[in-house]
């Protein structure tokens, strides 16, 4: 598969997952059956408060809620600094989101088949960049961010599971909706709920993952696939409009010079 078509896959399923991650909820949301919530403009005042919000993972619908609502306010709270800085993304997906997904699961879900070909060594360099890979596309995402609005459907039943799909809906204006399903697991150890896969529309963002890295992996090896989404994982964050525009200027003024 090329690299060209790995990465706009990617992309479209990476606006999708950082669409839904990068919204609030609402607590009294949790009394209805079905709530649509409209996100605060991103000019909305929030506490300064440093104290962060304690995620209840003992409850899979909570966890889902509790993360995507501690993110995004730490999100529109440094509005500012992150424009004058977008790198500072990365920084709120590693310390508001990376808690609650299970990565390592992921990184190994992703290796797949061809685990047993790969070393003992070469699993514990990929899972970490693996991870930072995660934290640099979905703060790259995060740019994207237009004041969506989102559905949950009600909590069910979890007793005895050991993965839940929490459903939501994002709402599109002007286009159709996105059926979204986080997709999360028990921790035996733990007894926690992290977040492991995310079905957008049907299409399992691991799933992708696997079919495309796996591909690669059997062809190269699992240590180029590690430098290469390391060499990913350190590009800077860039808002697109801004970037455009910038390109545009540089443009311009090399005509005039």
């Amino acid at each position: 598969m090329s690299l060209t078509k790995f990465c706009t896959s990617n992309i479209i399923l990476g606006l999708t997952i950082g669409l839904a991650c990068s919204l609030t909820i609402s607590k009294s949301a949790l009394a209805n059956n079905e709530t649509a919530i409209t996100l605060p403009s991103q000019t909305t005042e929030l506490s300064t408060e440093s104290t962060r919000l304690i995620v209840d993972q003992s409850n899979p619908y909570q966890m889902v809620q509790g993360a995507a609502e501690q993110t995004f306010k730490r999100f529109a709270r440094e509005q500012q600094a992150i424009q004058e800085n977008p790198n500072l993304l990365k920084d709120i997906v590693r310390e508001e989101l990376m808690p609650y997904i299970n990565y390592k699961y992921s990184a190994f879900k992703v290796i797949g088949k061809h685990l047993r070909k790969t070393t003992d060594a070469e699993r514990r360099a990929f899972v970490p960049v693996f991870r930072e890979y995660l934290v640099s596309s979905y703060a790259q995402v995060f740019t994207l961010y237009d004041n969506q609005a989102v559905e949950f459907s009600p909590e069910r039943s979890f007793a005895g599971k050991k993965i839940v799909a929490v459903n939501t809906r994002i709402i599109m204006v002007g286009r159709d909706n996105i059926d979204v399903a986080f997709k999360v697991r028990l921790n035996k150890k733990t007894k926690q709920w992290q977040a492991f896969d995310m079905v957008a529309e049907g299409i399992s963002l691991l799933d992708s993952k696997q079919a495309e890295l796996g591909s690669i992996i059997r062809q190269k090896g699992l240590p180029y696939v590690t430098e290469l989404l390391k060499s990913k994982s350190t590009r800077n964050i860039v808002f697109k409009n801004r970037a455009v525009k910038d390109d545009s200027s540089a443009k311009k003024n090399e005509q005039q010079g």
